[in-house]
């Protein structure tokens, strides 16, 4: 897999690993969590639209097509509270993924918690928020080291096979 960084050019393979691992990491506890795979990709895409990391919106938007998610809910998803296009627990959880992306602007509102603890239980609302928070570690590394969009495909196998080698 191909990897491009503005900011960062001669990096030690060894320790390259050991970031990737710990980032992978993060992936297999929310694969693991029960949240569904579409909603995942919603907060990951939505997170993504506010940090402006164009790496993750490409992988993710391109996941998300791959997952057969419509292009309508893809185009409008950072106008979600205008559509008709998202689930009462989508939306919950949208709202949820911009307060705690933007919780620098205050603390994450008591309307906000309220709406989401209609739609998730505690584990799932812990899960939801791990997703939040490693979607925005995510972006936070692509967007500070320059990270720029390669020809990223769902489903490349060099991509599965450093996920399985890195899941070892």
């Amino acid at each position: 897999m191909q990897w491009q960084a503005e900011r960062v050019q001669q990096l030690d393979p060894a320790n390259t690993e050991r970031a990737m691992r710990a980032m992978f990491g993060l992936g297999r506890y929310l694969e693991q969590s029960g949240l569904e795979e579409s909603l995942l990709g919603l907060v990951q895409t939505r997170a993504s639209q506010i940090n402006g990391c164009a790496n993750c919106l490409d992988m993710h938007i391109k996941d998300a097509r791959a997952r057969g998610e419509s292009e309508q809910r893809l185009y409008l998803l950072a106008a979600w509270r205008e559509c008709p296009f998202y689930s009462a627990r989508e939306r919950a959880a949208l709202a949820w993924t911009e307060a705690v992306t933007l919780v620098a602007d205050g603390k994450v509102p008591d309307a906000v918690y309220d709406e989401v603890r209609q739609f998730f239980s505690d584990d799932e609302l812990l899960a939801l928020t791990m997703a939040v928070a490693t979607i925005n570690a995510v972006n936070r590394f692509n967007v500070a080291l320059r990270t720029v969009p390669v020809a990223y495909q769902p489903n490349d196998p060099a991509i599965e096979q450093l996920r399985a080698a890195l899941a070892s």
